[in-house]
């Protein structure tokens, strides 16, 4: 993780003071009350936006001041305890999982036999059998299982023993180092550093409160993932996932909650016997199970190293599944559990969760801030009043150190823009799921999203409908600004042409995304006409 710069504190006390500050006046001095009923509820939206906006960006850059990597202990090779190494399948082929397994066996320990590796297949396939068989692993199927992916790893863990347990896909392959950059950090609670060496603590030295719950790894990706790619950037930007795994969940563990996301991870078994196995009854068993575990008192951490890579979603249709599902299954989660006042979670950590909460609402958010300068500009509703000289004096100074503080936060990973433009793809898909679920409307049944590589001549144009729709009238509305500045001299405008370029800019990219990129090299090679 990379190291911030000495200012960062700073910049960010005094970005929060200007960000205060713009509240207060956009509170009390902007909302235009004279304009009636339309134009005020327009008005508040906005405001309720940006103020989310702004809590959520502003819990992430707090977390983010002093990065909590614990150090990993060297250990003596008899301490290295055993590892059951479960691979879950549902409906993946053989050659997706011989890849798997076949990294599996790979991984590096000091006693190798003390690592086993088990398929577990609730499609209890004879094919996953003797795959097993020919690769020499364990196999461990299941027949009729109803709970999804936690009753298959629920299964696994009633016939294995082993005190780690590490979860992967059916496409994540682990590198060699996987198990030798994990397993040490449950070491951490019987070792200690002396003298720039390890050694093993004296009985009077242990806390037997100190335990660690499970480590994340990232999940990184070795095809392109679908914004690399669609937007012919594989060289020029990260993957899609990068941030969240290599910042965001790795700042969560300065206040205990970084989020198990189902593969690459370590966990104790311990802590899964405590908090009754893999959750059932939800569609982010993952999620909730760390929720859980971090709630019996188990230290949690993930770490920014990648010793794992898999297959990123590769159509936009699974994309958008992928991200339904767990935006669904979170805001389930965290519902069901109170987060905000579920006493058996620090407050700290309950804030942080509480920020994951908010994220799921970026995409309403984001179409309200694509919506605002049209309804000015086209439909002559002010969604908010005021006067240009007092948007430079409020808004601009908080506006600009903000984004400053969050570039900071972010380094190279991700951007502003680049977010906005993630968000404009995904945002027509995902608000309605997300509020129906925030009201108690669950979707019964989710497909597992595929990873075996798929390749269809059919075209996502049609995806892109929203964004073109909301991109014709950003046209008009920079043709009416532009008209006021022109004729009227109305130097308000300016900051209304700002706004529309900037979100055009998004839903242009979000347009070029939607029509995709066709794969040639893999048509050719199954067959098809390119």
């Amino acid at each position: 993780m990379k190291k911030k710069k000495y200012n960062y504190r700073s910049m960010l006390i005094i970005s929060t003071l200007l960000m205060c500050i713009y509240f207060i006046w956009r509170i009390f001095f902007t909302l235009p009350w004279q304009y009636g009923i339309v134009a005020m509820g327009c008005a508040i939206i906005l405001l309720i936006c940006e103020l989310l906006s702004a809590v959520e960006a502003f819990i992430h850059m707090i977390s983010s001041v002093n990065p909590v990597i614990p150090p990993k202990p060297v250990i003596p090779d008899d301490m290295y305890p055993d590892v059951d190494i479960f691979i879950a399948t549902h409906n993946e082929s053989a050659a997706i999982l011989y890849k798997t397994i076949n990294g599996c066996k790979h991984m590096r320990y000091p006693d190798k036999s003390k690592v086993h590796i088990w398929i577990a297949d609730d499609g209890y396939r004879q094919e996953m059998k003797e795959l097993a068989e020919k690769m020499q692993i364990g196999w461990l199927g299941l027949e009729n299982n109803k709970l999804a992916k936690a009753g298959n790893l629920n299964n696994a863990l009633s016939k294995t023993s082993a005190p780690l347990v590490a979860t992967f896909d059916a496409d994540m392959i682990p590198t060699r180092n996987f198990l030798l950059e994990t397993v040490p950090y449950f070491l951490l609670p019987q070792m200690i550093l002396e003298n720039g060496k390890w050694r093993k603590r004296r009985e009077e030295e242990l806390n037997p409160e100190d335990k660690i719950g499970f480590i994340q790894t990232p999940q990184a990706f070795y095809n392109p993932d679908l914004f690399q790619y669609n937007l012919y950037a594989e060289d020029r930007i990260p993957n899609e996932q990068d941030y969240f795994f290599r910042e965001i969940n790795v700042s969560r563990n300065r206040t205990n909650s970084p989020i198990y996301a189902g593969s690459n991870t370590l966990i104790s078994r311990q802590a899964l016997s405590e908090v009754g196995g893999i959750a059932t009854g939800t569609i982010t068993e993952d999620f909730e199970t760390g929720l859980h575990i971090q709630g019996k008192g188990y230290k949690c951490y993930a770490i920014d190293k990648v010793v794992a890579h898999g297959l990123a979603p590769d159509t936009i249709d699974s994309l958008i599944k992928q991200r339904e599902r767990w935006g669904r299954g979170c805001i389930f989660s965290l519902r069901k559990m109170h987060i905000l006042t579920n006493k058996e979670i620090p407050f700290a950590s309950r804030i942080s969760y509480f920020s994951c909460e908010l994220y799921w609402w970026t995409f309403l958010r984001r179409f309200v801030f694509i919506l605002c300068p049209i309804l000015f500009s086209v439909f002559s509703i002010p969604v908010m009043e005021c006067k240009p000289w007092e948007l430079l004096v409020f808004w601009f100074p908080a506006y600009f150190l903000f984004n400053k503080v969050q570039q900071i936060e972010s380094g190279d990973i991700r951007t502003t823009r680049w977010s906005n433009i993630i968000d404009t793809v995904l945002f027509p898909y995902l608000i309605i799921p997300i509020f129906l679920e925030a009201i108690g409307i669950k979707k019964h049944q989710f497909v597992v999203t595929r990873k075996d590589r798929v390749v269809e001549e059919s075209s996502d144009a049609a995806l892109a409908l929203p964004q073109a729709i909301l991109l014709v009238f950003s046209f008009f509305a920079m043709f009416s600004s532009l008209r006021d500045l022109i004729a009227y001299g109305a130097v308000g405008s300016v900051i209304i042409i700002y706004w529309v370029a900037v979100n055009g800019y998004s839903l242009l990219m979000a347009i070029f995304f939607m029509l995709g990129r066709r794969n040639i090299d893999v048509l050719i090679s199954r067959g098809l006409k390119p």
